[in-house]
């Protein structure tokens, strides 16, 4: 049985259909992408699986507790999002062990102290981070701060939205190598949502393609690697998202 199984979603937003009858069945411990362009509504199927955006039709179950309009408090510690922008998603005046402390205290963690080191040291930070505020952090620091308030309520699936494409291409690969390492050693599941097929290509066994809402054909990574697709839509997407190489080198 899949650990996230999405039936004929819809998500609607008065008169706007955002997402129309999408499904996908994601396993266990498994690396699940989905890409389009901007308002294909990718990002708006995290936010329905999180509870940031309504389900307003279809079934949706993760962790075998299919969801409604609200989301238990044991959905919370077993689902956690990491977004786009790092900066916006952590809280200005709040110190990075606040920020990582807080979550601990909603749900009743002990040994918060020991967490906080644990989570900071997972995500290559370090102790010495946990009094600095976010303005004092580089982009690549702040997103592995978003990605260790994620992890320290030990959850199983992680929802990326976008978590690479705010920082620097220099940067980009050592965040993606880093959730790489996490899932192989947590044994977590990834949906990451993404407009770069490179990188949905790194990290992902599975993808699927979404244009308008709609789902339009779902692809292996041996697929998207060999440019196969049987949809003209996603045939042009990878052609769009080929980058041109550079003289002298090989292509």
């Amino acid at each position: 049985m899949a650990l996230i199984d999405i039936r004929d979603l819809h998500v609607s937003f008065g008169e706007v259909q955002a997402v129309r009858g999408v499904s996908a069945a994601v396993a266990e411990g498994e690396s699940y992408g989905i890409v389009g362009e901007s308002g294909s509504g990718k990002s708006t199927v995290l936010r329905a699986l999180c509870g940031l955006a309504p389900i307003t039709a279809g079934a949706v179950t993760v962790v075998n507790e299919p969801l409604g309009r609200r989301r238990s408090a044991a959905f919370h510690r077993r689902v956690q999002m990491v977004f786009q922008d790092p900066y916006a998603s952590l809280h200005p005046r709040h110190t990075i062990d606040r920020v990582l402390s807080e979550p601990l205290a909603i749900h009743g963690f002990a040994d918060r102290e020991s967490r906080i080191l644990q989570a900071l040291d997972e995500v290559g930070l370090g102790a010495g981070f946990r009094f600095r505020y976010p303005h004092q952090l580089s982009g690549g620091q702040r997103q592995r701060v978003a990605i260790a308030r994620a992890l320290i309520l030990e959850p199983r699936v992680l929802l990326l939205d976008e978590p690479t494409s705010a920082l620097d291409a220099s940067i980009q690969a050592e965040v993606l190598n880093l959730l790489d390492r996490l899932r192989s050693e947590r044994g977590l599941t990834y949906i990451l949502v993404s407009h770069d097929l490179a990188v949905v290509a790194h990290m992902c066994e599975r993808l699927l393609v979404m244009q308008h809402g709609r789902a339009v054909e779902e692809l292996t990574r041996d697929s998207l690697r060999a440019r196969s697709a049987a949809e003209a839509y996603t045939r042009a997407l990878l052609s769009a998202s080929e980058g041109y190489t550079p003289a002298g080198a090989t292509p």
